[in-house]
């Protein structure tokens, strides 16, 4: 049994992510309807080759033959283009071992060679196009051997073909095989083809469902974290704020739920009709920043012609950027600013606050927000500010986006 190669392992685990939202395009009645049709072609090109040899048996050669010699031969050249495609190499020695036995015994003279000669060559296209190597080249060798062998005794005769056309007759075999075997290998390439872009879109997908778990829990974790030590510390000492820690803690748990809820909910095959996160939704994060110690000034101006996937990333730009200015920075104070103008969306996360540990390792976050931004052909910076704290500024352009 054939082992399947890592590519087609890969395939198969992950069909339900590179054809989620897909309709096949070649549905089974197509299938079936394209068997039919090549059945159909098989069967008119075994009578038309039929028709052919006959013919050429029949003419008067040296001698007579009779007439079953000249039925049985017609048919030994025929009948196999009827299973040239499940077996091409079995197929291909018949058909040629009959055309240098026709040829080089009489049956077929040499000016009647063009009906041999046709069926050799559509069962060596044929051999190059299914038969795969080693077996292919060596049975196209042999046969057009063979063949050879047959024009060669043919043209002993004082009416043979000449040496013109013994090599007519191995540039036709070679033409033909040659031909057969680069539609195979385009074929395959066009299969590879297929292959490499179908991984290469689970591989993104897989990257995109990643940053999204990574920026939600993230996100969300960061906020519990801080709100749990906070209530932690003030228990004792004051433990009316208690209550406002645990309230912050129970929010942010729950739309972290129905967010990771969502993300999990693109895997499945049903539609899912929940709305994506909006520019408006950016209060939210701010909101629950400011819950955290981090006092937010945010201003949005614009943005509303923008599509879905720029507004989602910019959406989790400013998310991810907020959770590093709680947990490295925090208390301070942050401003988020985002504006859309000329077809591109900017935005800026600058913050006052003395980062914990300095922000020179380059970790998931911002290698995330980084990817995001490369997706839509943007710009993005993230480093110290002179005037102390910490700037991130991404660029979304979406110009003539649909």
């Amino acid at each position: 049994m054939r082992r399947r190669s890592g590519t087609e392992a890969s395939l198969s685990s992950d069909r339900s992510l590179s054809t989620r939202g897909l309709t096949r395009s070649a549905p089974a009645v197509d299938n079936v309807g394209g068997v039919i049709l090549r059945r159909l072609m098989d069967v008119a090109l075994a009578a038309a080759a039929w028709l052919i040899c006959l013919y050429a048996a029949a003419e008067d050669g040296s001698h007579h033959e009779p007439p079953w010699l000249t039925f049985s031969t017609a048919t030994l050249l025929s009948v196999p283009l009827l299973v040239r495609r499940p077996w091409p190499v079995a197929a291909t020695l018949v058909v040629g071992v009959s055309a240098g036995g026709a040829l080089a015994t009489g049956i077929v003279p040499d000016f009647a060679s063009a009906g041999p000669l046709f069926a050799v060559a559509v069962m060596l296209f044929t051999l190059g196009l299914y038969a795969a190597a080693p077996w292919s080249i060596r049975v196209a060798a042999a046969t057009t051997i063979v063949l050879l062998i047959g024009t060669v005794a043919a043209d002993i005769s004082a009416d043979g073909p000449g040496l013109a056309g013994t090599v007519f007759a191995a540039l036709i075999c070679a033409t033909s095989w040659a031909l057969g075997w680069t539609l195979r290998e385009r074929r395959r390439q066009a299969r590879l083809a297929v292959v490499r872009a179908t991984e290469r879109a689970v591989s993104e997908e897989r990257l995109r469902i990643a940053r999204e778990m990574h920026d939600i829990i993230g996100h969300s974790l960061s906020l519990i974290a801080v709100k749990a030590a906070i209530a932690n510390h003030v228990a004792q000492q004051r433990p009316q704020e208690v209550p406002a820690a645990l309230a912050v803690i129970e929010a942010t748990s729950k739309q972290a739920l129905e967010e990771l809820r969502r993300s999990v909910g693109e895997l499945r095959t049903a539609p899912d009709f929940t709305a994506p996160p909006a520019l408006r939704d950016l209060t939210q994060l701010a909101d629950q920043a400011a819950s955290a110690g981090v006092a937010v000034s945010l201003e949005v101006r614009g943005g509303d012609d923008a599509p879905d996937g720029v507004v989602l990333a910019a959406y989790r730009i400013v998310q991810e950027s907020l959770t590093n200015v709680v947990k490295h920075a925090a208390p301070a104070k942050c401003r988020v600013d985002v504006a859309a103008s000329d077809g591109q969306l900017r935005i800026e996360v600058a913050d006052d606050g003395t980062r914990r540990p300095a922000p020179a390792r380059d970790g998931m976050g911002l290698a995330g927000m980084r990817e995001r931004v490369a997706a839509y052909g943007g710009s993005f910076k993230a480093g110290p500010r002179s005037a102390g704290g910490f700037a991130v500024v991404a660029t979304l352009p979406y110009g003539g986006t649909p």
